[in-house]
This record gives structure tokens, C-alpha cells and sequence, in this order.
């Protein structure tokens, strides 16, 4: 049977502006810490040192709330995702997060195959065979389309707004979902779209039965997916108890429950990991890491698709010249921000591309530190005597490591070459809330956070594309535009890199933005934790974790 969108179920171009806005805050919210290849601890070193051991109960402490179980909907970014969504539900497809030693590639989950017609737009899905979900029943066919109704089709009794919303970013541009057979779908995007599978692997599937029994309003209350780990209880937003799932398709996993408490405040954190509360901690308070080390905490890191930057007003003022963002940007001394203030959790970020993306080109590494280079530059551009400018700060949030201290470490080296900088600070849902609406939360001349290009290719254009409804500082390059296109149109992963590694290139030396550093994705475990493999992704693999007793 074949599922075409009412006309009345399409999403409005508004509708479609707010989920992407929405995505958008949420993948800026979530823009989470990356690292550097150094310390992932590798399941091989893991069984030689540690032994055969498995099972044991994993408890973390999250740098925020928890998401709404209730598949896409969320609401706690890619943390939320990766701890909780994640291993809950699959999609057709999953990152493979199982090496350390490059961007985790997408690869089949709940599908096995898939092909793409010479249109771009269609694309066949072979299912897996054999799967079930956590209550026992079937993974199939009609389980992906009764899925993709929740979502998309608004006369479904399962639609919700809050679902539509939540799948628009992923699931939007599909227009026809079709059962071939038992084990087989045919999906029809609007428009070619080169990144379809990595984008599927956020569109969750639940068990068709166990939403039909508990209804959408309350199946947040007993989610049910194919996951690796199925629930058991949660105190909503603050504590989830999951168990393992003996029946999981790639083989149960080696933990026996699985714990995520809600702990945004670090020295909160820092305290339960020294008191056994928890015994691993997501983003240690850079500060903490040398005296948690010293008491045998493991502290591992990856580089990962990582940016923390400020974003200018490219139309306004002195930011207008590129010129004076360029000499911004050869003022920031990067490597004592990465290795002094944040103690080795960062890398400096010379380029527009995190370091641990396939984009990542160290050709382009254009911005060390060279003051007076900056100064030549200021004095080229009219701006020998220096001048005055703002940036609004965030005072937390997932993934901005610690900003105030940053900013203020930016805000000292751009005043040694006479750009003086005022710090207005704001709370992080306040700076969001007021860029999903194209502004400026407290009317600066710049904003800092964090965020993430890769992890999501289908959220790249509204960071560095022009006429971007998210505040981006009004940043336009018609060549990054075309090779954005390009890319998103290529199903071949070859054409779409080279396109995306070129577009970062001109974003570099357009220098719409102050490259500050790339977060190396910190985590403090306890030595009785092992089996981690800590790859180069917002997201992790749990499955080969064991806690030793």
C-alpha cells in the first residue's frame, strides 16, 4: 500500500521554518564537546587489561536534562539522544560508532541494503529480518510506514504536532512511503537528497503495538523500540532506568542496567563521581580533570564535529570588512585557550571545519596566533587605533564548555590588538530562543556558542547559507551556496565531501565567524568502567561497556 501526504498534511512553509528553527536551536543546544584521537580506550586494551567480565550497572551523570523518551521528540539535544534515544530505538540506518580512528560512517541498522533510482529521489529499503521490538513483537514493513504516519501524516490517530515537528528535519522531505513487501519499502523524497541515510538514522521507530496499546499521549510513559537497552522507570527529565535487551539483533548487550541522572552542574557531577554516585560523567569541569586523574579517574577524549566560535555581524560596523575579521581572528592565542584554560579538552581551531570531520583539511588551517599580523591587517582596514564592539555570551549549555571564561580569554587577546570587547551574558534558552527568530539576545555585535556542521548535514545550510532564517550574522557567499547544493543533491560520499571541505574552505577565508577551538568530547569514567570505545561522534556505542565489581 502506498502512503501519499494529504495536501492538508504537508507542512506550511512556516511549519517547515519552525521545525527547522527548532532543529537548529536544538542542534546548536546540543552542540556537544569533541576531542582529539587521544585517550578513547579501545575494547581490545580493555579485555587485556581488564579481563572477560561483563554485566554491572552503568550510572552517568548527563550536563542536562533528560528528553522526552517518546522516539524524536527529545528535547535535551544530542546528549539526550546519545544516552537516552539512542539506545532506546533505531532507525533504517545508525552511525557505526565501534573505531576511534575517523567520523563514524552510517551503516545498516533496522535496514540491511538500500538503493537509491537514478531520479535521486527514490530510494528502496531491504529490511532486516528477525528483528523485535523490546515487547516482543515484529520489526517489518508496516512498522516503518505506521511509523512514518506518526510523524507525517497529519489524519493519523498518532500525529502529534509535537512529533511532526520534531521529525521535520529528518523526515520533512519524504512525500511517499510505500510497502513493497514484508521486508522491503520504497521512500520518495521531494528533492534529491545525498545525505538520506544519514538522516534516517534520527528518524526512531517504536513498536507499532505498544503505541496502539499505551496511545501517543502516554507512550512516553512506557517507550518500546529495537534498541539495545528497553526501559524500565524514569522520574521524567531527571533519572531513566534501562535494562538490557537479551533479544537485541546485534547481540545483547554486556551491561546489565544502564542509569542517566541529570547532573548540569559540574562541581554536582565532580562530587557523584568521587562519591560512587555515578561512575562516569559527561563534560568534567576542565579544572577538575588533574585532581580526578590523581584519584585513578580515566578522563577520555576524541576530536568529534566540535566548533566553539563567535558568530559577527558581517553587515555592520567594522565586522563588514573582512580585513578586521581575519585580524580577529590571527589575534587569538588558540593554544593557551585549548591548553591552559581548558586543560587539553579542546584543540585550537585554525579553520572552519572541526579537526575530527571528513571536511577537515589541515592545508586550510589558516588562523595561528600573529598579533602583528592582526594590527598590519586593523591598520589596512582604517582600524590602526583599535574599536569598540559587543558579543552576547552564553552562561552554560550543552556543548559550550565554559563560555564566559572563553569569551573572556578572546576578549583579552582581541583587546591586545585594540579591539575592545564588551561581554553582555545571557542564559543559553535566551540566546537560542532569540537566533531562532533571526536576532541578537541584548542587541550585541556578535554571539558565542558552540555548535556542530557534520553530525547533521542537513542542518549545514542553515548555518552558512544565505538568507538562513537563523541568525548566522547575515553571512553570504553564493559559491558556499552552490557547492552546498551540490553536495546535498550528491548521493556519492566522494562528491559531497570534496564539496563540503571546499565550501569551509571559503567560509574560512570569508572569516564570518572567530574560530576559537574544537571540544575533544571529554568524559570521566571510573577504572571499573571498560569496553569504551570513544569514537569520533556526538553519539557512542554502549553495547560493549561492562562495569567491573
Amino acid at each position: 500500500m502506498t502512503h501519499h501526504q494529504h495536501p492538508s498534511a504537508r507542512p506550511r512553509a512556516r511549519s517547515r521554518r519552525r521545525a527547522s528553527l527548532r532543529a537548529l536551536g536544538l542542534a546548536a543546544a546540543l552542540l556537544l564537546p569533541f576531542a582529539t584521537a587521544g585517550c578513547g580506550t579501545g575494547s581490545a586494551a580493555d579485555e587485556a587489561a581488564g579481563g572477560a567480565k561483563s554485566g554491572g550497572t552503568l550510572v552517568i551523570g548527563a550536563t542536562g536534562k533528560l528528553p522526552n523518551p517518546d522516539t524524536v521528540i527529545g528535547g535535551a539535544g544530542f546528549e539526550g539522544k546519545r544516552l537516552v534515544s539512542f539506545q532506546l530505538y533505531e532507525g533504517l540506518t545508525r552511525y557505526d560508532l565501534s573505531r576511534a580512528d575517523g567520523p563514524a560512517p552510517i551503516t545498516g541498522a533496522l535496514a540491511t541494503s538500500w538503493k537509491v533510482a537514478d531520479d535521486g529521489r527514490t530510494w528502496t529499503f531491504t529490511l532486516r529480518k528477525g528483528v523485535k521490538f523490546h515487547d516482543g513483537t515484529a520489526f517489518d514493513a508496516d512498522a516503518v510506514l505506521f511509523n512514518l504516519d506518526r510523524y507525517l501524516n497529519r489524519k493519523s490517530p498518532q500525529y502529534t504536532d509535537a512529533l511532526g515537528a520534531a521529525a521535520g528535519e529528518y523526515a520533512g522531505g519524504i512525500t511517499e512511503y510505500t510497502k513493497l513487501a514484508d521486508d522491503r519499502v520504497r521512500l520518495v523524497t521531494k528533492e534529491p537528497n545525498g545525505h538520506f541515510p544519514q538522516d534516517l538514522a534520527h528518524v526512531l521507530i517504536a513498536s507499532p503495538t505498544a503505541v496502539k496499546k499505551t496511545g501517543t499521549a502516554t507512550f512516553s510513559e512506557h517507550p518500546v523500540g529495537t534498541g539495545p537497552f528497553r526501559f524500565v522507570r524514569q522520574q521524567t527529565g531527571e533519572q531513566i532506568e534501562l535494562t538490557r535487551f537479551d533479544d537485541y539483533w546485534r547481540g545483547a548487550p554486556k551491561l546489565d542496567k544502564l542509569v542517566v541522572k541529570a547532573l548540569p552542574d559540574a562541581a554536582a557531577r565532580t562530587a557523584a563521581l568521587r562519591s560512587g554516585a555515578v561512575n562516569w560523567i559527561e563534560y568534567p569541569n576542565p579544572d577538575d580533570i588533574p585532581s580526578l586523574q590523581a584519584d585513578g579517574v580515566r578522563v577520555v577524549t576524541n576530536s568529534y564535529d566540535h566548533l566553539w566560535y563567535w558568530i559577527l555581524d558581517t553587515t555592520a560596523g567594522p565586522w563588514k570588512d573582512p580585513r578586521v575579521r581575519r585580524a580577529a581572528n590571527y589575534a587569538i592565542d588558540r593554544e593557551a585557550i585549548a591548553e591552559e584554560l581548558l586543560h587539553g579538552t579542546a584543540a585550537p581551531a585554525e579553520q572552519a571545519a572541526p579537526s575530527g570531520t571528513f571536511a577537515h583539511d589541515p592545508a586550510n588551517d589558516t588562523y595561528g596566533h600573529a598579533p602583528a599580523k592582526a594590527r598590519e591587517l586593523l591598520a589596512e582596514a582604517g582600524y590602526a587605533k583599535g574599536f569598540s564592539t559587543s558579543v552576547t555570551v552564553p552562561t552554560g549549555g550543552s556543548g559550550n564548555l565554559v563560555p564566559v571564561p572563553i569569551a573572556e580569554a578572546v576578549q583579552r587577546d582581541l583587546a591586545a590588538v585594540g579591539i575592545k570587547v564588551d561581554i553582555r551574558t545571557t542564559d543559553w534558552s535566551t540566546l537560542i530562543a532569540a537566533e531562532a527568530k533571526g536576532k541578537v539576545a541584548r542587541g550585541s555585535q556578535a554571539i558565542a556558542q558552540s555548535t556542530t556542521l557534520f553530525q547533521s548535514e542537513a542542518l549545514l545550510p542553515l548555518f552558512i547559507g544565505t538568507d538562513s532564517p537563523f541568525w548566522t550574522g547575515h553571512y553570504s557567499n553564493r559559491d558556499v551556496d552552490r557547492l552546498l547544493a551540490s553536495a546535498g543533491t550528491a548521493t556519492d560520499r566522494k562528491t559531497r565531501e570534496a564539496d563540503y571541505t571546499e565550501a569551509l574552505k571559503l567560509v574560512t577565508q570569508d572569516a564570518p565567524w572567530l574560530f576559537v577551538v574544537n571540544d575533544r568530547n571529554p568524559r570521566a569514567i571510573s577504572p571499573k568502567v571498560r569496553g569504551l570505545v570513544q569514537p569520533q561522534s556526538w553519539f557512542l556505542d554502549l553495547t560493549t561497556v561492562r562495569v567491573e565489581r
